[in-house]
């Protein structure tokens, strides 16, 4: 049973590379993804039991040394943090929007996860660094009122680490604006 997940994004690539195998050597774990992100850094996530993610993500956060940016390990992740990460999220009708900027992607998955468990929220969308410098940011809809409580739970989780770029609820945003145009 996957109910954990962890990540640590480093500043190497080639640490990157490294990290991600001694993840895997670690112990019992998946590999969600590892890849380059802006502005040439590597994260690397794993998922499954707590206990074989914990191991897995200690290993690697030796491993990475001062090469960490920043490193995450969720033990129950809320189920609806993967479908926001892949992209595959389909959601036909938006109440509130609610987004949460932050400077890591580690950062952001807490963030979501903490929204997400706050308040009867469903997220939409979490953009993890590609072209927007390295930062990550999270999008979910629901009634104003939770929108807000969400918002405001995961942004002072994020806050506290000192990593919280901005944070917007939009209480009837126009559909244009989730509209992804180029």
């Amino acid at each position: 049973m996957q109910n954990a997940i962890g990540l640590i994004e480093l500043t190497s690539i080639a640490k990157g590379y490294e990290v991600a195998d001694a993840l895997l050597k670690t112990a019992a774990v998946q590999m969600v993804f590892n890849r380059t992100i802006c502005p040439g850094k590597f994260m690397v996530m794993v998922a499954g039991e707590t206990a074989a993610v914990t191991s897995s993500i200690e290993v690697g956060l030796e491993i990475g040394g001062d090469t960490v940016v920043d490193n995450l390990l969720i033990p129950n992740v809320h189920p609806e943090v993967f479908p926001a990460i892949s992209g595959t999220r389909v959601i036909t009708e938006t109440g509130a929007l609610g987004i949460i900027e932050t400077f890591s992607v580690a950062s952001i998955i807490e963030a979501a996860d903490a929204a997400v468990k706050a308040a009867n929220v469903q997220l939409l969308q979490i953009h993890l660094a590609m072209a927007i410098g390295g930062k990550g940011y999270v999008t979910m809809t629901g009634e104003v009122a939770a929108v807000t409580a969400a918002v405001e739970a995961g942004a002072e989780f994020i806050r506290k680490k000192g990593l919280l770029v901005n944070k917007v609820v939009i209480p009837q945003p126009r559909p244009e604006v989730l509209e992804d145009k180029i």
